[in-house]
């Protein structure tokens, strides 16, 4: 059977409206700008495969610019597997990884860092996503003990799952807690660069300064089209994990594209402008609609998120022209997140909408 041809070429108009917008992801987002013109300009002739391709050669020196000498950056698919590979590269098979509840190796990764990367998570509830000595402490026990997985690495998010920042003295105090019983520590960085926008700090200076182990690196949030980077800063880490990626099937035969985008995104302050964006939007948006009768803003908001409760209803009535994810709907809390591409129109629109939904509603 012959098919026939779409009317309408889909190179010629796209399947989606592209005037239309949300508050769901930064995922959401499309590529920005100037990542495409790093692809289009990484594109043809011939590059050696598996990461022996000039772009990532550059890469690891933009990398070494911003974590320092002997960093090794390891291009990635995706963030679950940045971040599975990560701590794979900590552990022994016998390991297990203290984190934050909602954390998003805990919640987010259909069981990724067990099932892939074998490793047993003992995760901690907290009331803002951030762990402390303290926290950490109630799973950091029974060493030895042939019957328990061992707590040999903690696991942070900076920012956190929800929207909250860690400061540079409170990682280095986990780093020090951490370190003085033999664990070491992960830093899942897949908004890190908004992290750094909001603390007025260089990349290095709340990571590897501050004691991080190895690092996983985001890129797609921050507007690339794939690919994000595990930095490691020893070299016994970074050879485990060259065997680890590939295991762990996220080493890219076509590296170059993965690299470019990283390249474009940090070689220059990209990454830094669309973080710094995206972050004074979701300030733009709390601004706009904290104190309206019937919501609550329920997290701080330091980096590119806005967590808010609504009264009954609200919110899917709401869905119906702004898309967006519950956060516990139990409890009516809802997520509101921001991009590089977010507009100050989008954001105003969006609170003229919650404005009119909560009209009359008294407390």
């Amino acid at each position: 059977m012959i098919s026939t041809p779409l009317s309408t070429p889909l190179h010629d108009a796209p399947l989606h409206d592209p005037a239309l917008r949300g508050f769901a992801s930064d995922n959401y987002s499309g590529v920005h700008p100037e990542i495409l013109e790093a692809l289009a300009n990484a594109n043809g002739g011939h590059q050696v495969s598996y990461g022996e391709d000039v772009y990532t050669g550059r890469l690891q020196q933009v990398m070494a610019g911003h974590f320092g000498p002997g960093a090794e950056t390891f291009p990635v698919f995706n963030g679950t597997g940045a971040n599975v590979t990560a701590l794979m590269s900590l552990l022994p098979r016998w390991g297990a990884v203290i984190c934050a509840a909602t954390s998003h190796i805990n919640v987010d990764e259909n069981g990724a860092p067990e099932r892939v990367g074998g490793m047993k998570l003992l995760a901690v509830p907290t009331e803002d996503g951030k762990l402390t000595p303290e926290l950490i402490d109630r799973e950091a026990w029974g060493w030895g003990n042939e019957h328990r997985a061992q707590p040999l690495a903690v696991s942070i998010t900076q920012s956190t799952e929800l929207g909250t920042l860690y400061t540079v003295e409170e990682i280095r105090s986990i780093a020090d807690h951490v370190h003085a019983r033999g664990m070491k520590l992960h830093l899942d960085g897949a908004r890190l660069s908004n992290a750094a926008a909001a603390l007025g700090l260089p990349l290095r200076g709340f990571t590897r300064d501050a004691g991080v182990d190895v690092l996983s690196l985001g890129g797609t949030k921050n507007g690339l089209m794939f690919g994000e980077a595990v930095v490691v800063f020893d070299q016994q880490t970074a050879a485990q994990l060259t065997y680890l990626r590939k295991m762990n099937m996220q080493l890219a035969s076509k590296m170059r594209f993965v690299s470019a985008q990283l390249v474009a995104l940090y070689e220059g302050d990209l990454w830094l402008r669309s973080a710094s964006h995206a972050n004074a939007m979701a300030a733009r948006l709390r601004a706009a609609v904290e104190g309206l009768d019937g919501l609550s803003i329920t997290q701080a908001t330091e980096a590119n998120a806005v967590f808010a409760a609504l009264p009954p209803g609200a919110a899917d009535r709401l869905r119906e022209k702004f898309r967006f994810y519950d956060w516990d709907a139990a409890k009516g809390e809802v997520r509101w997140m921001c991009s590089f591409d977010t507009t100050e129109e989008d954001v105003d629109a969006f609170a003229e909408a919650i404005r009119e939904e909560l009209a009359g509603y008294r407390r």
